[in-house]
This record gives structure tokens, sequence and C-alpha cells, in this order.
């Protein structure tokens, strides 16, 4: 990964974080709405700690998919390396098959 590419995936992140701390002030707000008994000082802690809630289970859920994403691409890559030496293999045994006629014939 080059000094760009980490530069920019910096960048995605810190925009995500961004649009995910918005969404959660967002649903915070309309969680936080139809309560009308609660003073100012209350709804504000009540959207403070829904929207750290929702962050929370935000950062959750992308650690889950970063692992699920971890554990695909070992599969795939232990599948590309077996098709890979199965290839190799059908390609020598193709080469050792023209090679023997070859002979047979010039014989």
């Amino acid at each position: 990964m080059s000094v760009t590419d980490g530069f920019l995936n910096d960048i995605e992140g810190h925009l995500l974080l961004a649009a995910t701390r918005e969404e959660g002030r967002t649903a915070a707000a309309r969680f936080s709405a139809p309560l009308h008994w609660l003073t100012d000082g209350q709804r504000g802690e009540v959207e403070r700690r829904f929207e750290a809630e929702y962050l929370a289970l935000a950062r959750l859920s992308w650690q889950r998919t970063a692992e699920r994403a971890g554990s695909l691409r070992d599969e795939y890559e232990a599948t590309y390396r077996h098709l890979r030496r199965r290839m190799l293999a059908c390609w020598l045994l193709t080469c050792a098959v023209v090679l023997g006629v070859l002979l047979v014939s010039l014989a």
C-alpha cells in the first residue's frame, strides 16, 4: 500500500466516522423528540447516550465486517492457490503427453 492509499484510507475512515456520528445525532434527536416530559438537560443526556451507543454498535459492526472480509480473503486465497497448483499440474501433464507423442512419432 502506498502512502497515497494510506492517506486516502484515513480520509475515508474519518468521513465514515463523521457521517456515522451525524446519523447517531439525527437518530438520537428523533428518539427523544416524542419524550416531551424530559427537561432540556435530560433530553441532552438521553441524546448523548443514544449517540454513544449508536457509534459503539456501528464500530462493532465494522469490526465484524472486517473480520469476515479477512476470513473470506483467506478462503479465496487458499482456493486460488489450490486452483493454480491444479492448473500447473495439468499444464505439465499436457506438456509431458505432447512430448511423449512427439518422441513416439519421431522414432
